[in-house]
This record gives C-alpha cells, structure tokens and sequence, in this order.
C-alpha cells in the first residue's frame, strides 16, 4: 500500500463537503467515481465515513491500482469497487461508464498535474455520466482571473511548469465555461486548507 501524507492531512475536510452537497439525497444509495484516485486513501477514508455512497476509484498507473485493491483488502471495504483504468481524455465508455450512471464525480489535486485536453476530459466525460442534478467536485488551488494568490501558489505554479509545460494552476473562469458547455454550472466554492479550494459543480 502506498501513503500519501497530503491525502492523510487532507481527507477530512474533502469529506466535510461531500456530506454537506450530498446530505439532502443520504436516504438513497448513491454512486461516485473518483477520477485519478492515486494510492486509494481518499476513497477508503471516504467509504468509511459516508455509508450512503458505492465508490468506483480510478486510475491510468498500474502502481495505483495495486495500492488501492490492497487498501480494499485491508480495511475490507464492502462500498468500494474494484479500480478500473480511465484515461479521461479518452472517451470514458471506454472504461465501462454508461451514461448518466453517476450521481457524483471527484477529482482531488489532479487538475493542477494535467494538461488541459485534460481539464477538457474531466468536464466533457462527468457532463455525459452525471445524472440530472449530480455533482461535480474539484480540489486543489486554483488561479482567479488570470490571478494567483498567495506568493506560495504563485511559486507553485512556477515549479509546475517547469516540471510540464502543460501544468500549472488552472483557471477557474476557463473551468467555469469548459462546465457550461458540457451542461454542469459553478454552484459554488469552497475554502479549504493551505489555499486550496472546493469547486462543486452542477448538472443542469
């Protein structure tokens, strides 16, 4: 199994704002599936605590598959599937999501790490699986109209993109339109830790 230190530090307060946006509809079992679900600890720590919700994880590296089917098998998880493979900018019918099958889609700190055919995948593939009213959540820290705030996201973003070009701190108004052409809308944000933050979107 492997530990991540952030994901430690950081479940409980993801897992805060999952019960608040999904407490109104805990008299049903929901679906979620969790994009980029890397070494499994968010999922495991998420399934603990909310039993209302089947998690499907997911994920493109081998390493993290094996971690997260090793964290099943030790806690003896029953509301968390087995991972599958999603390259989100691949079609994700690819990976056995039907259509309108989810009520929940999550991805924690992964925009920040990802091209943006990426960005684009995230919002394009939960806009076709959510179902009406179903939600979208990222994490992670994010730019303001071209802006980033404080000097420590600023020098993150900097080191993001020269580790990849393609990575650095996305733009929330450009992840504001890519979820409106794909039917979802910013609902709102919320403020977390370390100058990260929730952005809960909706399927109209």
């Amino acid at each position: 199994m492997l530990v991540s230190p952030q994901a430690e530090s950081n479940w409980e307060g993801l897992c805060a704002v999952l019960e608040d946006v999904l407490e109104d509809q805990s008299h049903r079992q929901l679906f979620a599936l969790e994009v980029g679900s890397g070494t499994g600890q968010h999922v495991i720590h998420f399934a603990q605590k909310i039993p209302f919700i089947t998690w499907q994880p997911s994920d493109i590296t081998e390493e993290y598959h094996n971690s997260i089917k090793a964290y099943i098998a030790a806690t003896n998880t029953k509301s968390v599937l087995q991972p599958i493979h999603l390259d989100v900018s691949e079609p994700w019918e690819k990976s056995g999501l039907a259509g309108k099958s989810c009520d929940a889609v999550i991805a924690i700190n992964l925009l920040q790490y990802s091209s943006f055919k990426t960005a684009e995948g995230v919002f394009s593939g939960a806009g076709q699986i959510l179902r009406q009213n179903g939600v979208l959540i990222t994490y992670g820290p994010y730019a303001m109209n071209g802006i980033i705030t404080p000097s420590c996201n600023e020098d993150l973003d900097v080191e993001l993109r020269k580790t990849n070009p393609e990575w650095g701190l996305p733009d929330m108004d450009v992840l504001r339109q890519l979820a409106y052409g794909n039917g979802l809308r910013l609902e709102r944000m919320v403020e977390m830790e370390e100058y990260n933050k929730c952005l809960i979107f909706r399927k109209l």
